[in-house]
């Protein structure tokens, strides 16, 4: 048997359904489809910094692994940051850029990285892409390889072989077999469950009709509004659009059943929008944007609306995205994220792993801490 290790520049380059065999179809952004709606729009390739070289395991020929791979030349969409690191290493006369980076560009949601097709050996072939991540580093005088949102039991098996642990943390709502919103909210201390009662009934009594779209229902006029959304809240926040109008017009076709489109319409006119992914357990709340001031809107689009339609579909949870302590108090609680870093040069990663210790101390003690001052009922409390 002839086992081979080579890197494509390009989605496209790759079998469609040979992909996907070893990324399965539970998680929405491993799908070739959503990756080469990524490159092919422009939002992650060329000028944009992220170069594709995905890494391909071949048995005589035929693919049994792979990892969504990226050179990249600066630290912008990954939502683990590195730019201190980046830093330091400048200062000290030291090139940190380009870099590889491992991960589905602009979306911080967790899933494998490391894809192996269900008839091979797991541990084999993720032990196989993590050392060859490590030795394109070397080979390609890179800084280093990061792995970014990838599930705990990948991070764990890499940190064993040297891989630097990184925990970070994001907000996410369960599913505890609920039949109907109110029965989520009567798992609630009496406080929060009157306070979301209140935001509900002051968010859908605004003069706006709200839809939920998918599937067919997605036309171009909803993609051609939710842009619109999408600069408006990337001028405020960050000032830089990463999704080109071209991303979301590939959302239709085959992908259209993956997307939650959740859309407020005044006087005829769409006016704000929030972007889900539906997984096979999970709903994933990616993008938010809104042209007015509507008071409680965002509450009741991007948190409510998602858990009414996961409770709906029987979703086991629903990942709201990146940052966002407020999203306690509405029943999204705290949960480790995972990432992993192989740099090649000594002193770097010997400072990075002080730090990553120290941080994972105080991540974990931040967890607790938030988990316990949760909104939920404890004992008998009402």
């Amino acid at each position: 048997m002839k086992v081979t290790l080579r890197s494509v520049g390009s989605i496209a380059k790759i079998d469609e359904a040979a992909w996907n065999a070893c990324a399965g179809t539970d998680n929405p952004f491993l799908l070739h489809g959503f990756l080469r709606a990524m490159e092919e729009s422009g939002s992650a390739a060329g000028r944009s910094g992220w170069q594709a070289s995905h890494l391909l395991v071949e048995q005589d020929g035929a693919l049994v692994a792979a990892a969504p791979l990226y050179v990249k030349n600066h630290s912008y969409g990954e939502y683990v940051f590195d730019w201190g690191w980046a830093e330091a290493w400048h200062n000290a006369g030291r090139r940190y850029y380009p870099k590889l980076q491992c991960s589905v560009p602009f979306t911080p949601a967790t899933g494998r990285r490391l894809l192996v097709r269900p008839d091979q050996d797991a541990a084999a072939m993720e032990g196989m892409l993590g050392q060859a991540m490590a030795q394109l580093v070397v080979d390609n005088d890179l800084s280093s390889a990061h792995i970014t949102f990838l599930t705990e039991t990948e991070a764990r098996s890499l940190a064993d072989q040297g891989w630097l642990l990184r925990i970070g943390e994001q907000y996410h709502w369960h599913n505890q077999g609920y039949q109907s919103f109110d029965d989520f909210l009567a798992a609630l201390a009496s406080r929060k469950r009157k306070a979301i009662r209140k935001e509900r009934e002051k968010a859908n009594g605004l003069d706006v009709r709200i839809h939920c779209l998918s599937g067919a229902d997605l036309k171009p006029e909803h993609w051609d509004a939710f842009y619109s959304f999408y600069l408006d809240t990337t001028e405020k926040k960050w000032g830089q659009a990463y999704l080109t109008r071209g991303f979301f017009d590939r959302l239709n076709g085959p992908l259209a059943d993956r997307v939650m489109l959740v859309m407020a319409e005044q006087d005829g006119k769409w006016v704000a929008g929030a972007l889900n992914f539906i997984g096979s357990d999970t709903l994933y709340g990616r993008n938010w944007g809104s042209l007015g001031d509507f008071r409680f809107l965002h509450f009741e689009m991007c948190y409510y609306r998602a858990i009414d339609f996961a409770i709906e579909r029987g979703l086991a949870k629903v990942e709201a995205g990146a940052q966002g302590e407020h999203k306690i108090s509405r029943g999204y609680l705290p949960v480790p994220t995972y990432s992993v870093h192989w740099i090649r040069e000594k002193p770097l990663r010997d400072a990075v792993s002080s730090f990553l210790e120290r941080e994972r101390q105080a991540m974990r003690r931040q967890i607790a801490a938030q988990t316990e001052e949760g909104p939920y009922r404890k004992g008998n409390e009402d």
